[in-house]
């Protein structure tokens, strides 16, 4: 008798990996279409990977991690768990602003102008968080 396998079901692990991968295209202003042509597999392909309908194999995983720039740990680390109190990247991403804020940064191409918008977002920062500490 040959023994019937069960397909493998995708599971929570294989979402969270998913919508990772969906997160960070997206941040980089990238469709499903640009990232399965580089994968070489169709945009359905990489709707079912994000969604976590099918997994994702470690050899296209680190191809998704080479072609988003990104080391493929990032798709592993636990976003639940920074443990500063801060949000996540995933989090974070999944924000509009915060998606408009890293294109718009990105397009800055002169070192000297990102520096100094950079500095002006940390001092804002800093400011708005010593508001709330003194009314907190």
């Amino acid at each position: 008798m040959t023994p019937i396998h069960a397909p493998k079901l995708a599971t929570s692990g294989d979402r969270s990996i998913g919508s990772r991968i969906a997160a960070y295209r997206t941040a980089q202003g990238l469709s499903q279409t640009a990232l399965g042509q580089a994968l070489g597999v169709t945009f359905q392909q990489v709707q079912k990977y994000e969604k976590g309908r099918n997994r994702v194999g470690a050899a296209r995983l680190q191809a998704i991690a080479d072609f988003l720039g990104v080391p493929v740990s990032t798709f592993f680390d636990d976003p639940a768990e920074t443990g500063d109190g801060r949000e996540s990247i995933q989090d974070l991403l999944q924000d509009p602003d915060v998606l408009t804020l890293i294109r718009t940064f990105a397009g800055i191409s002169d070192k000297t102008t990102r520096s100094s918008v950079l500095s002006i977002v940390k001092a804002a920062s800093s400011l708005q968080n010593g508001m709330v500490e003194k009314t907190g």
